[in-house]
């Protein structure tokens, strides 16, 4: 499997939405796309736009001071990229024209106004670049509209935007559950057949808060938004427990900020009237969305089709100065071992995460060794590398434990309980400990690796060397190895 060029390069992403006013920085190295930089202002800039037509005064000054900042920033960092874009408020506003006037006048920022359809193909993108097996229905959810679009094997057809954002449904008279619910479900209505489908991928703020929720009620032990995912039937409790709480009481919620309390309801009526008209029955939140979508259609023609998990694990991996041949060689050279491994997930994803590991396998190697195993662990179970479910962050951080002599245990045995099952586990380790054989056997060289061979057969583990090697690369701490391996997986060595 061919690693992705890392040649790394800076880009800058403005979302002038109609909450909030919002640039990141990123590194793009490859496929692999960090986050460097985040800030926001909740601005509000669609807040009056339903009674008055017009963007917020107070919403406008907000965002001018933000994007005069982010002009500043972006002046000293000198991104390659620069992507400025807004949403629903200032196209739909009477003064949005003006309004972007006025930026590109302060502050040179030229901005791009998205049609709807614009944004929904965007939020694909990005949802589809972070997760490349997400199949359904995207659903991009923003201070002023929702917009939704077919993701996977049954994409193709244009998104639309509904008016479902919450300043698009908030009313003078005040929240009324019962009437913002019908509401939310006529205008989904005219929709629900063209989209009825079985999978959702929340994208937004507002939804992203609800999974935090959903963690802290149900002591979920990994809090990481991206790919977290939920039954319809718990989605909806939940929904339908912050569509009734006051903003009082939501302020006092853990994980909930008092400036996302305002639009929360709001959010979890319209996640509620999504499951209900097109028939959901899983939930799956994307940190990744319109940002990433922007950022995705720019990488090049030959960095597109490479996984993200690959990706991420090659740039994470390859910092530490290593032989950058090393990761594909130990690949190749644990081919039998990898597919003598207990079924973890299905064939394919198995195959991805043992490649994924191989480029991990070196990453503790600058890291004090009393805490490498703790480190690299919690490094890898929480990186910011997309393309990857909870419970394969899971299995990747016990193999990359057990690689670095790390206890069956692992250093959170109750999380990894709860996210593998049993023989997911027994794989994750096996994986480790060959990583350690290959790695101790060879000195991490890729030419010694190539004078041994590792093979399963007949319920055996052989190891051997080619002619005038065996003294060199079989040794007593191979052996060991080895043994560990091959107990581990039930297997006899033959040496």
């Amino acid at each position: 499997m061919k690693d992705p060029w890392l040649a790394p390069r800076e880009a800058a992403v403005i979302d002038v939405g109609s909450n909030s006013v919002r640039m990141v920085l990123y590194r793009l190295e490859g496929r692999a796309i960090w986050t460097v930089f985040n800030e926001k202002v909740q601005a509000g800039l669609g807040r009056d736009l339903p009674a008055t037509g017009k963007l917020s005064e107070s919403g406008v000054a907000l965002a001018m001071t933000a994007l005069r900042r982010f002009s500043a920033v972006l002046d000293g960092v000198k991104p390659a990229y620069v992507f400025v874009a807004a949403t629903a408020a200032v196209r739909e506003a009477k003064d949005g024209p003006a309004f972007c006037e006025r930026v590109a006048a302060e502050t040179g920022l030229q901005i791009r106004v998205l049609t709807g359809e614009d944004e929904a193909r965007f939020a694909a993108l990005g949802v589809t670049a972070g997760n490349p097996r997400a199949n359904g229905l995207a659903a991009d959810m923003g201070g002023s509209s929702l917009e939704l679009i077919r993701v996977g094997v049954d994409s193709g057809d244009p998104g639309i935007t509904l008016p479902l954002g919450p300043f698009s449904l908030a009313e003078p008279g005040g929240f009324d559950v019962n009437r913002l619910r019908s509401t939310v479900a006529s205008r989904l209505k005219p929709v629900a057949q063209r989209f009825n489908t079985t999978e959702l991928h929340a994208v937004g703020g507002g939804w992203r808060s609800l999974a935090q929720l959903h963690m802290e009620m149900s002591g979920y032990p990994l809090r990481i938004v991206h790919q977290y995912a939920m039954s319809a039937s718990d989605a909806r409790d939940v929904a339908r427990f912050v569509a009734q709480q006051s903003r009082a009481s939501l302020d006092r919620l853990p994980g909930v900020s008092k400036r996302r309390s305002e639009t929360l309801p709001y959010a979890a009526l319209v996640l509620d009237g999504l499951i209900e008209a097109l028939g959901l029955s899983t939930i799956v939140f994307s940190a990744w969305g319109l940002r990433e979508g922007l950022l995705y259609e720019t990488l090049d023609r030959d960095e597109r089709p490479v996984d993200p998990l690959i990706a991420g694990c090659a740039a994470l991996g390859g910092r530490q100065g290593i032989s950058p041949g090393l990761p594909a060689a130990l690949e190749a050279w644990l081919a039998d071992v990898i597919e003598a491994l207990p079924r973890s997930f299905d064939a394919e994803r198995d195959g991805l995460l043992a490649a994924a590991a191989c480029r991990l396998a070196d990453l503790g190697a600058r890291l004090h060794p009393d805490h490498r195993v703790d480190l690299v662990f919690d490094q890898v179970l929480r990186a910011p590398i997309p393309g990857q479910t909870h419970a394969e962050r899971a299995w990747l951080a016990a193999a990359l434990g057990a690689r670095y002599g790390g206890a069956v245990s692992t250093p959170a045995p109750e999380l990894i309980e709860r996210l593998l099952p049993e023989e997911a586990r027994l794989a994750a380790r096996a994986m480790g400990l060959a990583l350690r054989l290959g790695c101790d056997l060879s000195g991490r060289s890729p030419q010694l690796l190539a004078n041994a061979w590792i093979t399963v057969d007949a319920g055996a583990l052989r190891l051997s060397a080619a002619p005038g090697y065996a003294d060199v690369l079989l040794g007593e701490q191979t052996r060991r190895r080895a043994k560990a391996l091959a107990e581990t997986m039930g297997l006899k060595l033959l040496i």
